[in-house]
């Protein structure tokens, strides 16, 4: 069995030694990812296409799994099935031909094109002259049309051998990876990030992860599952680092001693420059992230420009005029929406009241009430961990209660956000509700009654369920889930 790799269009107009070079590139990403399902595959380059070629007993589901990773490999346009078929005559080819290609030619104009090599006792225009015309006449088809017709039949006969593509299948496109530089993403686990992430993987890029800890234990193991995802998926040719940086000190730092409406803006600030220190550790020029203009307060221009000026590091946003939905469709199609969902995003709700054009000069003054010793300390705790071992780490207990009726004079504490709250009041007629927004509960909750149970309430119960989980790694079994 035979597969043929269709380059990606923008690789075949490159200039003949990038195109040689990216050509290359892709060959040995192939072999890579490929060896890993059958190590019998060989693969090899050509000028304008790479042979893949594996033995003609493989298993169904192995020939299914071959043609996924192909088709996710960046730098691919197009997977061709080819099958061989021994012929002893050319009306052999012809009814061969008829078996797979006649179906194919209802309402279709067509063209027949030969390659042969080896001695024969009939030219490829007889063969093409002879297919064509058989096709023409025992099948639907409009008719033959040489220039820019709907179907190309495209036959290879070497010997006695005749290959047909049987079977065409759409690639992901992009370039090779390793053909661009590497970047650091900054990944939260949410649509945003996921989707930002994938772009450089198909544009070329080995990505390497960058995740800001401010949920514990849990919210990592979600962030975790996602990056493998990601890179198993699209980018498992090359080795990437994985970096888990502990913040939840500096969230506290903020929250103590900044101006609420400027809190998003200096958080975001304070991981750019956590994030440049990482990054100039693994020789990293460049940083990914997911924002988008106007998508939440902290991404408007002006606070945009704000935050790129603690780094001088590029910032690299390839959503950055990108619809919500679009983005979640797209995580869709990638395979990540499911995770993304499931994610609470901590960044986003951090300010009340937050300013929309932060003034250069008064960040400046905020950020100087910080003790940037604890932000040094976050980047010196950091983890870097090569992407194939992320999984290794056991998964957090995740075994707290849910519970959907609360029993009488229950203390409910209601984890949102100032704004949240404003808009939308949790009212319980049987229960007392009290207002911890989440990124002060793990602080707050030292304080209260050990002999109390506690049911924490959020919206969707995700970011609810993560703080009691975040409470029970802490030591408090009295934190339950108010999941109505």
């Amino acid at each position: 069995m035979k597969f043929v790799i269709k380059l990606f269009p923008e690789i075949v107009v490159k200039s003949k030694s990038v195109r040689k070079r990216f050509i290359k590139l892709l060959e040995g990403n192939l072999r890579n990812v490929l060896k890993r399902v059958d190590d019998s595959v060989r693969v090899k380059q050509t000028w304008d296409k790479i042979d893949v070629n594996c033995a003609d007993d493989l298993a169904p589901e192995t020939v299914e799994r071959l043609i996924e990773v192909m088709c996710k490999t960046p730098g691919i346009d197009a997977v061709q099935q080819v099958e061989r078929y021994q012929y002893q005559s050319i009306d052999d080819i012809y009814q061969r031909a008829l078996v797979v290609y006649g179906p194919l030619l209802t309402d279709k104009t067509f063209c027949v094109r030969v390659k042969r090599t080896g001695k024969h006792d009939f030219s490829s225009l007889d063969v093409e002259r002879y297919v064509g015309g058989g096709l023409n006449q025992n099948s639907d088809a409009k008719g033959v049309q040489l220039k820019n017709p709907d179907i190309e039949i495209r036959l290879e006969i070497a010997g006695d051998t005749v290959s047909m593509i049987t079977r065409q299948l759409k690639g992901l496109g992009g370039f090779p990876i390793a053909t661009q530089e590497s970047v650091l993403s900054l990944i939260s686990g949410g649509f945003d990030s996921a989707v930002s992430s994938f772009q450089f993987i198909k544009r070329g890029c080995r990505v390497h992860y960058c995740f800001f800890n401010l949920g514990g234990d849990a919210h990592e193991a979600g962030v975790r599952e996602m990056v493998h995802l990601l890179w198993s998926q699209y980018g498992a040719s090359h080795r990437v680092k994985f970096i888990a940086v502990p913040f939840d000190e500096v969230v506290g730092d903020i929250l103590e001693n900044v101006d609420n409406g400027h809190m998003g803006v200096i958080l975001k600030r304070m991981m750019m420059r956590a994030a440049a220190q990482l990054a100039d550790k693994v020789g990293i020029k460049a940083l990914v992230t997911g924002e988008a203009v106007g998508q939440v307060s902290s991404q408007t221009i002006t606070n945009l420009s704000v935050i790129d000026e603690v780094t001088d590091h590029v910032i690299l946003r390839p959503l950055i005029v990108s619809d919500k939905q679009d983005i979640i469709d797209q995580a869709r199609a990638i395979g990540t929406q499911e995770l993304s969902a499931s994610m609470p995003e901590y960044c986003g709700v951090i300010s009340n009241s937050p300013t929309i054009k932060a003034d250069l000069n008064r960040v400046r003054e905020e950020e100087s009430k910080l003790n940037m010793g604890l932000l040094n300390e976050a980047v010196y705790r950091a983890k870097a961990e090569d992407i194939r071992d992320i999984m290794s780490k056991p998964k957090p207990q995740q075994d707290v209660d849910i519970v959907a009726t609360l029993p009488l004079h229950a203390h409910v504490i209601d984890v949102r956000s100032d704004e949240e709250v404003e808009r939308d009041p949790l009212e319980l007629s049987n229960a007392f509700v009290e207002h911890i927004p989440f990124f002060k509960l793990a602080t707050a909750f030292e304080n209260l009654d050990a002999n109390v149970d506690y049911y924490l309430y959020c919206d969707r119960g995700v970011m609810s369920r993560l703080q009691a989980i975040h409470l029970t790694e802490a030591g408090h079994s009295n934190a339950k889930v108010y999941r109505p």
